[in-house]
């Protein structure tokens, strides 16, 4: 193999590898905006789930 050829294939995986960083560093991203969306919409979920769960409780609908 030349070296010419070792070169330009080295080339290729550097960019290979930058490409695939770029797009993980992308989906760490994304994925940490969905984590707090999650934690923002389950601090919200929670109290309604805690306040029906009285509401059965006191219509006697609750399971036991």
């Amino acid at each position: 193999m030349s070296e010419k050829l070792i070169d330009e294939t080295l080339k290729r995986m550097q960019d290979t590898l930058a490409l695939h960083t770029q797009h993980r560093l992308e989906t760490k991203e994304r994925l940490g905006f969905l984590d707090q969306q999650y934690a923002r919409i389950s601090g919200r979920v929670a109290p309604l789930c805690e306040r029906l769960e009285r509401v059965e409780k006191h219509l006697d609908l609750a399971d036991v």
